[in-house]
């Protein structure tokens, strides 16, 4: 039976550019001397070191602890040495520099003694999600959200639907494709072995039109458990609500998430590390990313995370320089990196090279229209355009601000070259840094609070034991005087005695 696709709103219909990349074979990345691992490469907490420098590890060795429920352990991409632990550039658009742990090569590449989990179908879906938790696999599709927690959300909830994204629809992006088309064996599996986490009634495995020997790879090994959809090449049909909404016709409401909806989504990538790790124990420490654009030799790379953007583009003949610039992600959501230096993350799925050309002067909003048309998210762009760009936090969150996925179709079809998405960005960061100082102010208040509470309270305990004193002390004093006057009577009785023995004498 055919699956019925519905459609959502706005999206564009773009040059691909994938040709570049992915008509050959993905080839595997030499081993760089040095390998740089940030700490903090996904949604939620850092992981912890559990290493020191000078320490000698194994590839797939635990290097960095999860520290929190939303985090993930980190593990050597090689066998090395620990030579630093301290501040790198990372990939960020402000240049920012961040706890890594950096590693240098032995050349040796031994790895670890890692298990696998045998028969995962008898295992308990919990135990599958410790396993997938400590193997470090994240959304390998560019969110980077720890995997265990959506699949702990299938486990305490009832999941309808399990469905696998491998709609790759950013233009030059490919290494998704070229995954499936050579590694289509360990998306199927990991898919299988997901739906077990997740104890999921339905389980779809989608794909763009644009991607054919992708689908025909994955056709060979589908069976009835699992179903295969096509679906129409408009970006951004990949973004998680969109594709939700393309295969069930469903709609995550706004603040909700998937699993309200009984739907749970995983990237092809996640699936293939979801399989590495359950069948032999393998962590996460590579990744297949693209290299294209203005490169001599657009290809597919399988990097070793930590390896540095230079040393890819290098693999691919070229050296990059002031007259072009270097995107990771795609061109329409990625990121602009001026540091070449920076490491090769999980979340790094592409990197694009292209010409340095200066951007083209802002100009005044002519209320067109067009924002509104292409947005997915069926929000006001050009509202949302005000509201942030005059600090209105209240009224960029009353109309969803939060909603935006950031895809840039808006600042695509912008005619007025207005950079749509980073008065967003701006306005998102606004509301976040004023939450924090609510949050921050509350939390003082609330402290300044109970501070005054414990003073009073240690006030009231030192009034209540002078009280107590105060009455133990008349409670004495009036004990004395009874017993002074007691004696004084004894006393008293003992001096008449005497005086009137004296007389009785006399007598």
């Amino acid at each position: 039976m055919t699956r019925e696709l519905h459609s959502f709103p706005g999206g564009l219909q773009m040059p691909t550019f994938k040709t570049l990349s992915d008509q050959e074979m993905s080839i595997l990345h030499p081993l760089p001397e040095r390998l740089i691992l940030p700490l903090q490469q996904h949604i939620g907490i850092p992981s912890q070191p559990c290493v020191s420098i000078g320490d000698k590890v194994l590839k797939g060795q635990t290097i960095a602890r999860a520290f929190g429920y939303v985090s993930v352990p980190m593990h050597a991409s090689t066998s090395g040495k620990i030579i630093d632990i301290g501040d790198y550039p990372v990939p960020h658009p402000s240049e920012l520099k961040a706890p890594c742990i950096v590693i240098e090569s032995d050349g040796e590449d031994k790895l670890f003694d890692i298990r696998p989990t045998n028969e995962y179908a008898s295992v308990d879906p919990k135990e599958l999600q410790d396993v997938i938790r400590e193997c470090g696999i994240i959304g390998l599709g560019g969110a980077g959200f720890p995997a265990h927690v959506k699949l702990n959300e299938g486990v305490e909830n009832a999941v309808d639907t399990l469905i696998i994204n491998g709609v790759e629809c950013e233009p030059y992006i490919t290494c998704d494709d070229r995954l499936i088309q050579e590694k289509a064996s360990y998306v199927v599996a990991g898919t299988r072995m997901i739906r077990h986490a997740v104890q999921a009634k339905h389980c779809v495995i989608a794909v763009e039109e644009d991607m054919p020997a992708a689908y025909a790879e994955l056709e060979k090994l589908i069976d009835d458990d699992i179903e295969l959809v096509k679906v129409p090449t408009r970006y951004p049909a990949g973004g998680e609500k969109q594709l939700i909404q393309v295969l069930t016709g469903k709609e995550v409401p706004s603040g909700g998430l998937p699993i309200h909806a009984g739907i749970v989504m995983h990237n092809v990538a996640t699936a293939a590390a979801v399989f590495r790790a359950v069948t032999r124990g393998e962590p996460v420490i590579s990744r297949y990313v693209t290299v294209t654009g203005l490169v001599e030799k657009s290809r597919n790379l399988q990097v070793l995370l930590g390896t540095t953007v230079k040393d890819c583009i290098k693999a691919c003949n070229f050296e990059a320089d002031e007259n072009c610039r270097v995107i990771l992600g795609g061109p329409m959501m990625g990121m602009h990196v001026t540091n070449p230096d920076v490491p090769v993350i999980k979340t790094t799925n592409c990197i694009l090279v292209q010409e340095n050309i200066p951007r083209l002067p802002e100009m005044p909003c002519i209320r067109c229209g067009n924002c509104v048309d292409v947005c997915p998210v069926n929000l006001l762009p050009q509202q949302l355009y005000w509201f942030a760009k005059t600090d209105n936090t209240e009224a960029s969150q009353r109309h969803h601000i939060f909603d935006c996925i950031e895809c840039g179709c808006c600042s695509y079809v912008c005619p007025s070259n207005i950079p749509l998405v980073q008065y967003y960005r701006y306005g998102k960061s606004q509301i976040a840094a004023e939450e924090r100082r609510r949050d921050g102010a509350d939390h003082a208040s609330a402290r300044f609070a109970a501070r005054n509470e414990r003073l009073q309270k240690d006030e009231r305990e030192k009034q209540s034991v002078k009280e107590e004193k105060r009455i133990a002390n008349q409670k004495e004093d009036k004990q004395s005087y009874i017993n002074a006057a007691v004696e004084r009577s004894k006393a008293k009785r003992a001096l008449n005695k005497k005086t009137l023995e004296d007389t009785n004498k006399d007598d």
